[in-house]
């Protein structure tokens, strides 16, 4: 398989860490730089089995190219839409509206939200936001230059609950291929493998909804027990420091090569 990685990743501390694996596994690789408001994927090849890794931007223009395998799974079932229905109470942020970033949103005297983007994941970054912070954000991120969040950007909003910690799993072909966690809260010990249990139930959600051929799972513990935190598109996940990127990316290129 021939993968096409995008080079202007800056949000991605790690991203390098993928040109070591393709180097050392001996896959063939192309690196290419995507304006933030590129139309297209300005990249000829003969090759139609091409994988895109990069930002949510390459993910969106590559579906473009139809005769690209696997191409990138962008969009589809990653949409909360799709995927609550058959996830549903397993997930952490379980009722939730959708509406427009220029929405004015009710608030409880002393309430906190969690919002997020709703359809184009990585316009910001979701987080917990009480009803100043939100406002604050909004003014700026409309009043500013981005011409990635606009007034018809639409934002998921749920309520914030408590996680006591937290995992991100890569998922190929219906099998976790690495799992790691990259966020402790409060006073929980730190573990350096993802707990048997939370593995057994990312293996339950993968059974009960096997979302695409590879994808992303961040899980979580509550005190209700393991909960989904959010699926997201493997093309535009980001690794983190514990990420096996190696063994990810042997999977990707043994499954589909196949």
């Amino acid at each position: 398989m021939h993968f096409l990685i995008q080079a202007n990743v800056y949000l991605d501390p790690d991203h390098y860490k993928i040109f070591d694996a393709l180097e050392e596994l001996n896959i063939d690789y192309d690196v290419i730089n995507i304006p933030p408001a590129a139309e297209k994927i300005d990249f000829k090849t003969h090759r139609k089995d091409v994988f895109v890794y990069g930002s949510v931007t390459i993910a969106r223009l590559a579906r473009q190219n139809t005769n690209w395998f696997p191409g990138s799974f962008y969009g589809g079932n990653h949409l909360y839409e799709v995927y609550s229905q058959y996830y549903g109470e397993n997930l952490l942020n379980h009722n939730v509206s959708v509406h427009r970033i220029s929405e004015q949103l009710h608030w409880k005297k002393g309430e906190f939200k969690f919002i997020k983007p709703y359809s184009e994941a990585k316009i910001f970054t979701g987080k917990v936001f009480s009803e100043n912070e939100w406002m604050d954000f909004v003014f700026e991120a409309l009043e500013s230059q981005n011409n990635r969040i606009n007034e018809h950007s639409l934002i998921q909003v749920s309520e914030a609950k408590r996680t006591i910690k937290e995992a991100r799993l890569w998922i190929v072909g219906g099998q976790i291929i690495d799992a790691g966690y990259y966020k402790f809260n409060d006073s929980a010990p730190f573990e350096e493998k993802v707990s048997e249990d939370g593995l057994n139930f990312a293996n339950e959600m993968i059974g009960l909804f096997n979302l695409e051929e590879a994808f992303v799972m961040d899980i979580c513990l509550t005190d209700k027990g393991w909960k989904i935190v959010e699926i997201n598109c493997i093309n535009s996940s980001g690794f983190y420091p514990n990420t096996n990127v190696k063994s990810v990316i042997k999977a990707l290129d043994i499954y589909f090569s196949n």
